[in-house]
């Protein structure tokens, strides 16, 4: 390697191949792959990968001063351990990855050629979800609501018991109230219709949620890694309405944020109700309402 390096810089070939000429084509590569370079490591920033990835680059930073001063030995197990160490980060990070081709293939440009279209919601659906929402707030009845987007939740709504009902306040309620059948797990709705409920959904390995959130909320903003929807929870222990949406928690939110999430409004208008996010203020938020030995949201 240090042979290259030296032959390359010095003579601008290298053996006897010639090192092709610069052309604008060159440039637009360059600029396509830094480009993909920037993406992939946004990407991993929001993941566990991230500390992988830095403790890749002092392996490859190690290994090349191993072939600069030609410790042979230790480039030999460098080299040895390569392809069953990028095997090995495969397999452990097979989630992340996933997770990524997932985000990608839910891309405005796919949308277009495979002309997905969004489940809307109408102003009665919305209005029906928010009055059930604020009523079980009232009251401290936990809740949890998944509305479809884009992503089909199939293998999710295959967990819980088919409904196919209209959605109307007095039914999400029902299905809600404590010692139920129903209660226990998430309600997935479809096309302005309660398809499913008991459903499971996946719990978040953010290592960033606040200690003070539950499996309810956890299960929200795993919903929300891996797909599009927009989930709604009330948390049984304190009454407040929160919404995970793209790999995040807004909490304390309000009937008026729900309203303009539901019926398509763009999200300029979070910076008008309170909304704290999970990750920034995960160690700031306290018991402070809920009474000794009750149950976590």
């Amino acid at each position: 390697m240090k042979e290259f390096f030296t032959e390359l810089f010095s003579s601008g070939k290298i053996g006897s191949w010639m090192l092709p000429a610069f052309q604008i084509t060159d440039l637009l590569d360059i600029l396509v792959v830094a480009f993909l370079i920037y993406e992939v490591l946004k990407w991993l920033r929001k993941t566990r990968a991230w500390i992988l990835f830095k403790g890749i680059i002092v392996v490859l930073v190690v290994w090349m001063l191993a072939s600069i001063l030609e410790l042979n030995i230790t480039v030999w197990i460098f080299e040895g351990t390569l392809s069953v160490g990028i095997l090995a980060v495969i397999i452990i990070f097979q989630p992340e990855f996933r997770r990524a081709l997932e985000q990608l293939g839910r891309g405005n440009f796919f949308t277009r050629i495979f002309g997905e279209s969004s489940n809307t919601v109408t102003e009665e659906t919305a209005e029906n979800l928010i009055q059930a929402m604020t009523a079980m707030s009232e009251v401290k009845t936990g809740a949890l609501i998944a509305v479809e987007q884009k992503v089909i939740l199939g293998e999710y709504e295959q967990t819980g018991l088919p409904i196919d009902a209209m959605v109307t306040s007095q039914l999400i309620i029902n299905i809600f109230e404590k010692n139920t059948p129903l209660h226990d797990g998430a309600m997935i709705i479809r096309q302005n219709r309660v398809l499913a409920a008991t459903c499971y959904l996946p719990l978040s390995e953010n290592g960033d949620i606040s200690k003070d959130l539950g499996t309810r909320h956890r299960a929200a903003l795993g919903l929300s890694e891996v797909s599009d929807a927009k989930v709604f929870i009330v948390s049984e222990e304190t009454g407040a309405m929160s919404m995970a949406y793209g790999g995040q928690i807004y909490r304390s939110i309000t009937p008026e944020f729900i309203r303009r999430e539901l019926l398509g409004a763009e999200t300029e208008h979070k910076s008008k109700v309170q909304i704290v996010r999970d990750k920034i203020l995960k160690d700031k938020f306290r018991k402070k309402e809920a009474p000794k030995g009750g149950s976590r949201p």
